[in-house]
């Protein structure tokens, strides 16, 4: 192999498991390793992670990628330039600035204990819901890490005793990975970035930093905060004890935006990501675009601490994946993942069954944390194919509700109102879904060669920050990957149209459900 090698790695924090790619110089992968970690649920609607569990499971991932791409013969510890991060946003978590040890397990994006929270702070201020949609772009929600770190404040007393005596940090994931990687206890760098600080409800969209009225109104001490930094330049060096040392951390993006850079996204493109949740993603270039269809606003990506900030129209699915972990961890219906693409298919259709995975509320564009889980439509005809086939198209669903509210959003802004839709993430390898998802949707979707855009995006932020890629090739490279595999619709229209229809009854349903399961 040639000594003029280059590579840059990426960290890929998700929500079930932690996962480390290298990538050479032409953005392919040439080692990797993934590893699950545990999901903890205490009590109905709440989920958690152990965060040092989190940690070893990242370490892991580099030593075992390290160690596959140096048996194929590639030089990575001389070659390697500079690692990326990217991870599962909104997810929230306070530790010791002294010990490094966490206060509490780490309060998942999904979780929905803050409901009492919220609606609280819903009759408190002017504007209810929407009181800082203004400012953050987003609705009072359980979804965001405000929310999760008002709950820890007001509920655990380790963490209030930390606040008081100046010994609390608060930080998303990536914040507690940056620190542990750069140091921890011994000078960790205690940042976040843009793209993840946009999601905790308590950064200005347009001035890109913490807004002090938002901290005083929410009573948030501004010093537990992280500093935030652009998704591309160099935060700091690698420290002792990881299996890469000395080697800049120069790219950090929340794991839809690193998405959205993977797939190339540029003003006007969209991209659906499948993964434990499902977020679609339209970048509105330098305009914010304040939605009135249920949609956020949020950051695309800043790439560089002197570039434009690329603003994006989201909409947030909370159980896409995790509705097929369900099937197999908690009914036993298939054995892996992989299982549901062939039982599905032993069927051409759901049989009228249809599936609402509102587990712990529903986000966009619905937005109702009173919202829980339905199947209904069960005949004595209904085998477990039809429910295998109905957890595939509920992702589909709820993927075309919210396409169909940035269509409104943009048609009332006089722009064009037809996405192509792009689509990564690991449950894309599933062709039936796909094919269903063209199938409801009534339009094209196309997969990329690289399913894992989401890596890609770390790795290319950080190649871009060391000079290893320009902007120019990042886009020109997205463009050819984007053309890989096409499925195009088959079901007949006023099939297609009957069955939304049928949908959205059903997502009715599901509404005023919470108290059923106290």
């Amino acid at each position: 192999m040639s000594k003029e090698e280059i590579f840059i790695g990426a960290i890929d924090q998700g929500t079930t498991s932690s996962r480390f790619i290298i990538y050479d110089q032409k953005a392919r992968p040439i080692g990797s390793h993934q590893v699950e970690f545990t999901q903890f649920y205490p009590e109905a609607g709440w989920v958690e992670h152990d965060a040092v569990e989190i940690l070893e499971s990242v370490k892991v991932c580099m030593a075992k990628a390290l160690d596959k791409a140096t048996a194929d013969g590639h030089n990575v510890d001389s070659g390697l330039k500079a690692i990326g991060l990217t991870n599962q946003r909104e997810t929230t978590l306070i530790w010791s600035k002294s010990t490094g040890s966490p206060l509490y397990n780490a309060i998942v994006w999904m979780d929905a204990r803050t409901s009492s929270v919220c609606r609280k702070l819903e009759k408190e201020l002017s504007g209810g819901r929407t009181h800082f949609v203004e400012t953050c772009g987003l609705p009072i929600s359980t979804y965001f890490s405000a929310m999760k770190l008002i709950w820890l404040m007001e509920n655990v007393d380790p963490v209030k005793q930390a606040i008081k005596s100046g010994d609390a940090m608060f930080g998303t994931m990536d914040t507690w990975l940056i620190w542990n990687l750069t140091g921890g206890v011994n000078g960790g760098l205690h940042v976040t970035d843009v793209s993840n600080a946009s999601r905790t409800m308590l950064m200005n969209l347009k001035t890109l930093d913490w807004d002090r009225h938002t901290l005083e109104t929410l009573g948030i001490p501004a010093e537990i905060l992280p500093k935030i930094v652009s998704n591309s330049e160099v935060i700091g060096k690698i420290g002792k004890g990881w299996p890469i040392t000395g080697i800049p951390i120069s790219g950090c993006l929340g794991d839809q935006h690193a998405a959205m850079l993977g797939q190339a996204c540029r003003k006007g493109e969209a991209k659906s990501t499948y993964g434990t949740g499902a977020f679609i993603l339209l970048n509105t270039g330098e305009e914010i675009v304040q939605s009135k269809h249920g949609l956020l606003s949020t950051l695309a990506y800043k790439l560089g601490p002197e570039a434009p900030t690329n603003y994006a129209l989201e909409g947030s699915i909370a159980i896409a994946g995790a509705a097929v972990q369900w099937l197999r961890d908690s009914l036993g219906i298939i054995t892996t993942a992989n299982d549901i693409e062939g039982l599905a298919s032993q069927v051409d259709s759901t049989g009228g069954v249809y599936f609402v995975p509102a587990f712990n509320g529903l986000f966009a564009p619905w937005w109702r944390d009173d919202a829980r889980g339905i199947v209904i439509g069960i005949t004595r005809f209904t085998s477990k194919a039809h429910i295998a086939r109905a957890v595939l198209e509920s992702m589909c669903f709820q993927v075309n509700d919210v396409l169909d509210s940035m269509q409104k959003d943009a048609m009332e802004k006089g722009q064009k109102t037809h996405f192509v839709l792009r689509v990564d993430g690991g449950a894309t390898v599933n062709n039936l879904l796909m094919q269903i998802q063209a199938d409801l949707l009534g339009s094209p979707v196309v997969r990329p060669a690289d399913i894992e855009t989401t890596a890609l995006g770390a790795a290319y932020a950080a190649g871009l920050a060391v000079g290893v890629w320009k902007e120019e090739e990042i886009f020109a490279s997205g463009e050819k990957a984007k053309t890989s595999t096409r499925f195009k619709p088959a079901l007949e229209e006023q099939l297609r149209k009957r069955k939304a229809e049928s949908w959205c009854r059903a997502v009715e349903r599901t509404f005023d459900l919470a108290d059923l399961s106290l």
